[in-house]
């Protein structure tokens, strides 16, 4: 009596499994997993893998923790995102901070698009720099988010800063909570003025900028902050960058000099005036050839 033969389709690899799970659902979902004794377990989105599954276990997908990278990793990383996006990214951190202080979890790519004021799709590409690309239908888990920003943009390490110049807007500066909040506490105020030394701005009494060099190096500085006058501005960096200094934020009118090394951002605030009277000169002038082309109010035009 002969044997019926019944085919029994191969069960697909795990590489093919999960790629047929993330094709179809997209993204991390969160784990289910079988226990002994028939019931199912919603793990932890943030939980590990199970490395050591017994009998009847079945995990349904990954964790959404990111791996692991190396220092290497990071900074290679970071050196390939270009400048614009670095400001965005820095954007974003400011919102899902904020979103994060009023109990936020999740946000959609177009909630946080429209709240930094980019498209949603410039800032998905933004967000794959930094490794993260969210989870469809989901959006982005904000406290995850938040740390990839943070180690992306270097804001794990201790930063110290120095502000050079204490007029009214070194005292500005000086007071600024903001500094502190996000990371970047002032260490040191400097000013040319003797009247000034020892004198407490912000809880921080200010010193001669003959000491620029030791106090910086002592305190550990990794940022200066020079405000001011434009005929000073070199000399003061010069010191900032003889004691280690290798960040430099510039309020001053000039071009500063410095080595390869060393980075400096340049705050000119008329400039910026200046491109506002431009923008503002030009809606004028198309309002004026509105009237003359006789287009009233939402192009509606007027005949005489």
């Amino acid at each position: 009596m002969g044997v019926a033969r019944v085919q029994v389709p191969a069960r697909p690899s795990g590489r093919r499994l999960c790629a047929h799970v993330h094709k179809r659902y997209g993204g991390f979902i969160t784990p289910l997993v079988t226990v002994p004794g028939g019931s199912v377990l919603r793990m932890s989105r943030r939980a590990s893998v199970v490395d050591r599954r017994g009998e009847g276990d079945e995990v349904v997908t990954t964790t959404s923790k990111p791996p692991a990278e190396s220092v290497a990793d990071v900074r290679e990383r970071a050196r390939a995102i270009p400048e614009a996006a670095v400001a965005r990214l820095a954007v974003y951190l400011r919102v899902l901070s904020g979103m994060a202080e009023q109990g936020v979890t999740t946000i959609s790519s177009e909630e946080l698009a429209g709240a930094a004021g980019v498209n949603s799709a410039k800032l998905r590409k933004d967000l794959s720099y930094v490794g993260s690309y969210g989870t469809r239908g989901v959006g982005y888990d904000v406290e995850v988010l938040v740390s990839h920003i943070e180690r992306i943009l270097g804001l794990t390490r201790k930063h110290s800063v120095a502000v050079v110049g204490i007029g009214n807007l070194g005292h500005a500066l000086a007071n600024y909570g903001g500094f502190p909040s996000r990371g970047f506490p002032v260490a040191a105020l400097f000013d040319i003025d003797p009247d000034l030394t020892g004198v407490p701005v912000g809880g921080i009494p200010v010193d001669h900028i003959d000491d620029i060099t030791s106090i910086c190096a002592a305190r550990e500085v990794s940022i200066g902050v020079i405000a001011t006058p434009p005929q000073a501005a070199q000399a003061v960096c010069d010191r900032l960058v003889s004691a280690g200094v290798q960040c430099i934020l510039n309020f001053a009118p000039v071009v500063l000099q410095v080595p390869d090394n060393v980075e400096v951002r340049k705050v000119d605030l008329a400039v910026e005036m200046q491109i506002l009277s431009f923008h503002v000169a030009r809606r004028a002038d198309e309002a004026a050839v509105d009237v003359v082309n006789g287009v009233g109010v939402d192009g509606v035009v007027i005949r005489p």
